[in-house]
Order: C-alpha cells, then structure tokens, then sequence
C-alpha cells in the first residue's frame, strides 16, 4: 500500500511550542503502544472540542508523534483540543487488535475527560491512509460486540462522535487490490504474505476465512445514521486508488447517510500529498468540524 522506506522517515513533530500537553498517556495495558497524547489550546479553560487523530504508516508503522499530526496542531489556536493515538502495529497483533485499541482510546477519553479540559459530547475522529481506515471503522461500527474489547477498560463509555475526517482512505481493501492490479499499480499480489494488508490481517487475502477482509473493510460495515464524514483523496493517489472514497461515498449515500458524508477529490494529488496539508485545505477541515462540534 504503501512506500516502506518513506514510512520510516517521518520525523518527529515540532510540539516544543505547545504549552499544555500531556505526553505518553496510557489508555490500557495490553501493549506499551497504548498510548495516546493530548494538546491544549493555550488560551480557555475548556471543556474544549476535541479531535481524537490516528495516524497511518499501512498498520505496522509510524507513530503518534510523528509529522503526521502538525496538520491539526495547527487547529489549536481556533479553541480545539487535539488527541494523538498509538496503537497496536500489525507485527505485534493483527486485526482486530488495533482497532480495538482505538476505541478504548475513545472510551479512555471520554472517562477522563474532565481531567483533560476535554469536551465529551464535542468529539471528531481524524486520520489518513490506514488511520483513516479505522476513523471510517470507528464511525461506521460504533457499537458492534464484534470489534470492540469492554474489558479493556471504559466499559461505561461508547465510541460515538460528532464528526469524522478521512484522508485517502482504504474502504474495501479486496476491491482495492483489484483495482491496483488493473492499473499495474500494485507491488503486490492477492497471494503475497508480505503485502501490509496481509500481515495487518494475518495472512494472504487469498487465504483467509471467507468474510475476513470485508470485516476490516469500512464500506462493508456502512448503515443509516451514521455521523457527518468528510472524505478526502487524491486523483493521482497509485497506493489507495481515489475510487476507495468514492465508492465509500456512493454506498453511504445509497444506505440514508446522504446529507452527512461530503466527498472531496483532488486533482493531481497523490497519497499523503503536501495538498492536503496545506492552509486552505486545513481550513475547508476546519469548517467542516466547526459545524459539528461548534456551531
């Protein structure tokens, strides 16, 4: 899915100027990667908005702290509160493990949430690439006894939130290969152990029980009355074709979700591409948050 050297470059975000933070949160105990960072605006006593990000890095690689993140940093000046998740990478448990990680995250800081100046009820996922493939897993099985561990903690809080934002996002990760290979984009086959969608999900696509992929598959877990997503992606992406988010989009609207999901293409914009990163595009993000967590 994705280039593995470029994966191992990013380097750390720039938070020395964040005043209020709390690094290196533990959220469960299962694993040293459960944990999760949180920023402040430095202005307000809160309880401020808050965007809970998942970084991506194909489900065995990056980190919570790397660049990744800056985008959103740049979110606190407007009154929000960021959340930055680690969680369980595909060589050290395979899914549903990280999945699972992430909601407790959600569950950890809706509990605490008055510890943090964090708002409970005023809470939106964000996250790129494999991040947003569990944003769209989050929002779109909120719930789901399947794919969420309550004895991880928190079992008195749900998952639900007032908004999500996804960016290049792989919705159903069978079409997406078929895709690739049609377009002799793919490094990877259907058959190959060593594709990061094979060791997220613990084997070749083509060897796993029947039902497997489609359940790390957001677009297979899509139903009514599911919250406002905005969906991101590039024309030119050759790791997560564009036409993830559109059929992603397509099926939502189709299943009641019309006036709820916006999708956004970009010409010319490749996986991860600065375009997204950009000021006038963290402000279309910005607004489109603004009008689920503010107004």
């Amino acid at each position: 899915m994705v280039d593995e050297a470029l994966l191992h470059m990013l380097p750390d975000a720039k938070i020395s100027h964040i005043r209020r933070k709390y690094l290196d949160v533990a959220y469960a105990d299962r694993s040293e990667f459960e944990r999760l960072d949180i920023y402040l605006p430095d202005e307000g006593e809160g309880p401020f908005p808050t965007i809970i990000f998942i970084h991506g890095g194909a489900w065995y690689a990056c980190d919570k702290r790397d660049t990744q993140i800056e985008p959103y940093l740049t979110l606190l000046p407007y009154g929000y509160a960021v959340a930055s998740i680690n969680y369980r990478l595909s060589d050290e448990a395979v899914f549903p493990a990280g999945l699972m990680d992430c909601k407790a995250a959600v569950r950890f800081l809706k509990a605490n949430a008055g510890k943090y100046c964090l708002d409970a009820g005023r809470m939106a996922l964000a996250g790129q690439s494999a991040g947003a493939n569990y944003v769209l897993m989050l929002a779109a099985t909120e719930g789901n006894p399947d794919l969420e561990d309550l004895s991880m903690g928190w079992a008195d809080q749900n998952t639900s939130v007032c908004c999500a934002v996804s960016w290049y996002a792989p919705t159903d990760i069978f079409k997406m290969y078929e895709q690739l290979t049609q377009s002799g984009k793919s490094a990877y086959s259907c058959d190959d152990p060593s594709s990061p969608e094979a060791r997220y999900l613990g084997g070749s696509l083509n060897s796993l029980p029947a039902g497997r992929v489609d359940q790390a598959s957001p677009l297979h877990h899509i139903h009514p009355g599911m919250p406002p997503i905005l969906l991101q992606h590039g024309y030119d992406d050759k790791m997560v074709p564009y036409q993830q988010s559109e059929t992603f989009f397509e099926k939502a609207k189709e299943t009641g979700n019309a006036e709820r999901i916006t999708l956004e293409l970009f010409q010319g914009a490749e996986h991860a591409d600065p375009m997204f990163e950009t000021p006038e595009n963290m402000e279309r993000v910005r607004k489109f948050l603004d009008a689920y967590l503010k107004d």
